[in-house]
């Protein structure tokens, strides 16, 4: 039962490798002792990990760009404690 629910969650993609591309993959494969399309899954999971990180990196940078100078910036009274913490830091050394 669990393999048919599987099955009817899986959906495939047909892409149309060139030659050389394909060939590196089945090599790679072959090295790694995994079937090629578990390799290329692995491949495309970490690489939509890695943009989903850059999509999130990329918000923060533009809200932070936005919001620069206004009130959604630092809090005045954190910024003050951590300008203090860097001071009494210089004291110590």
């Amino acid at each position: 039962m669990k393999n048919a629910i599987n099955k009817a969650a899986t959906k495939n993609f047909h892409v149309p490798l060139p030659e050389q591309f394909y060939r590196r993959v089945k090599e790679t494969a072959q090295r790694q002792k995994k079937p090629a399309t578990k390799l290329v899954k692995e491949a495309l999971e970490y690489w939509l990990d890695e943009h989903d990180k850059l999509a999130l990196h990329e918000d923060i940078a533009r809200y932070a760009s936005a919001t620069a100078g206004t009130g959604d910036d630092l809090d005045e009274t954190l910024e003050a404690a951590g300008l203090e913490q860097l001071a009494c830091g210089e004291h110590n050394r």
